[in-house]
């Protein structure tokens, strides 16, 4: 089944690719690719692979990062952008004023990045520059961190704090 799928994902990949001549395609193992990662992570821009590889990526790379809750992410296609944190929701935390909010904070930032490149619109690349700038700032600092990295903030101090930072910038 996997020859199926795959082969089919690696035939289109490759294809698109010719199109492309300056841009270098490299292709790897899932299981290779999953050590290369840990390995050398600073030697990849862009992997382009299937949903269920891109999710164990996703989450691999997250938990590189600091944790699952900094994993941002968009789904972006030609016409079409869907911002969503890498990780999904946490039902088993609903509520309780405990989930890190970096990832889809991050997302929205992507997308605005997304919509700003799409519409040629500079308002919205600022948008997303202060928003990036804004986490950094935030996530330097440890008594501006959420619980599970170390942090004192639960979910709504984090976002209020950050939206301070966004605000002053």
């Amino acid at each position: 089944m996997l020859h199926q799928s795959d082969g089919l994902f690696r035939e289109s990949v490759l294809e698109v690719a010719a199109r492309y001549p300056d841009v270098a395609v490299d292709e790897v193992l899932a299981d290779a690719m999953f050590a290369l990662v840990v390995r050398q992570p600073e030697k990849f821009d862009v992997i382009v692979t299937t949903n269920l590889y891109g999710d164990f990526l996703s989450d691999l790379t997250a938990e590189l990062a600091g944790g699952l809750g900094l994993g941002g992410s968009i789904n972006a296609g030609d016409d079409i952008c869907v911002a969503q944190a890498a990780h999904g929701s946490a039902p088993d935390i609903m509520g309780r004023n405990v989930a890190n909010p970096t990832a889809m904070i991050l997302s929205v930032g992507m997308l605005l990045d997304w919509l700003a490149v799409r519409h040629g619109r500079a308002d919205l690349k600022e948008a997303a520059i202060r928003i990036n700038r804004a986490v950094d700032q935030q996530l330097a600092e440890e008594s501006g961190r959420t619980r599970d990295l170390g942090g004192p903030l639960r979910t709504d101090a984090f976002a209020n704090a950050l939206a301070e930072r966004i605000a002053q910038d």
